[in-house]
């Protein structure tokens, strides 16, 4: 454990959903003192699969969703009247992913304009309200890549490099040592007025050095992965494939559903059982019922709209416990059983997978200790 006198770095997480990304900052040695999310079924989802978390790893600190509003509606007196009733600290982040769907390629496209495009300008406004000494922004790649959306943003960003240094990278989850190929675009700020004008030029002039894990740096093109084979095919795993990187890894037996939780939750499947079984393992680029191969990644975790991915070699759709463990969360985040599927696996799916958030978390405090901006 911490020695006491050590001061660990408090966080504001913004939209905070299940609170993959707070786990990935506490993981670093953060702590997260306040969180905002507005939707009522994640909230709960929230605190139980967080505070089940924590307990596991010796933490009695209760999760709460201490702001229910929508950003739009919270003032930064209220952020900082709820998060620091004795006062503001010298130094303290702010993460978060604002809701994307508007950026995203299957998304509307309505970009800034969108409702959830505006929540993005609102994160924005909110840092430069409360000038936290650092701040960390995870959103979709389509955010820098559509021509409309990266003209507003670089505009957006011009107000907020009066104040910080801003630099951004996009980041694949398989290279973090999670069984999939998910692309998210990640923005670090650093406060200028914390750093020596001079060090930012020596040092910073050409970005942040971003995280990069070499053990699986590059996977999706470094290994041989394996191809669509009929379903129900007897298998074995290619040598040189490392296990963790394969959906495999995160499949659960039938013998161990009982005392693994929420294992035996997944969404029934109203089709025929023959026409299923004409879906071979590892077609993945179907419009929907995509099915994983036991030897590959998963294009992502799992998708909005319950279309969950079908499980490589069972007759069902994977379980809540599956698409976590695809998330790089942790067994002993358990959420309640009477809380409604569709949105277990919305929540999920909207994540950040937590080994990269941790990856992120380590490189933002290296800044913070290398830069002297803050003493950990």
């Amino acid at each position: 454990m911490n020695n006491h006198h050590e001061q660990k770095i408090p966080i504001l997480s913004f939209y905070s959903g299940g609170g993959f990304m707070d786990m990935g900052f506490e993981k670093a040695g953060f702590e997260i003192v306040w969180t905002n999310e507005v939707d009522e079924v994640f909230v709960k989802l929230h605190e139980a699969g967080i505070t089940s978390w924590r307990k596991a790893r010796g933490n009695g600190i209760k999760a709460e969703i201490f702001n229910k509003k929508s950003i739009t509606e919270v003032s930064a007196d209220t952020i900082v009247s709820e998060a620091f009733p004795e006062g503001k600290p010298e130094d303290f982040g702010i993460i978060g992913g604002p809701p994307c769907q508007d950026f995203t390629i299957n998304g509307n496209m309505e970009g800034f304009n969108g409702e959830r495009g505006k929540l993005t300008i609102v994160f924005f406004d909110r840092i430069l309200d409360l000038l936290p000494t650092f701040f960390v922004m995870e959103n979709v790649t389509g955010l820098t890549k559509s021509k409309s959306s990266k003209e507003h943003l670089e505009k957006l960003l011009k107000r907020v490099e009066k104040k910080y240094f801003v630099d951004h990278k996009t980041l694949n989850a398989l290279d973090f040592g999670v069984p999939q190929h998910r692309e998210r675009v990640f923005f670090i700020g650093l406060l200028k007025d914390k750093l020596d004008e001079d060090i930012i030029k020596k040092s910073l002039g050409d970005g942040f050095t971003f995280p990069v894990n070499n053990k699986y740096y590059g996977a999706a093109k470094k290994y041989k992965w394996a191809t669509v084979v009929e379903f129900g095919k007897k298998l074995k795993k290619p040598k040189e494939l490392p296990l963790e990187l394969c959906v495999e890894s995160c499949l659960i037996p039938f013998r161990k559903m009982k005392q693994t939780p929420n294992s035996n939750e997944f969404f029934k499947l109203y089709v025929n059982v023959k026409e299923l079984a004409k879906i071979g393992e590892g077609e993945t680029n179907r419009p929907s019922f995509k099915r994983l191969h036991r030897f590959k990644y998963s294009p992502t975790a799992c998708y909005g709209n319950n279309e969950v991915h079908l499980h490589p070699y069972k007759h069902r759709r994977l379980s809540v416990r599956e698409t976590l463990r695809i998330q790089g969360v942790d067994d002993s985040y358990v959420l309640p059983s009477d809380l409604p599927l569709s949105k277990k696996f919305k929540m999920i799916g909207n994540g950040v997978p937590v080994p990269l958030a941790e990856a992120i978390a380590n490189a933002v405090k290296n800044y913070l200790i290398n830069y002297k901006l803050i003493s950990f």
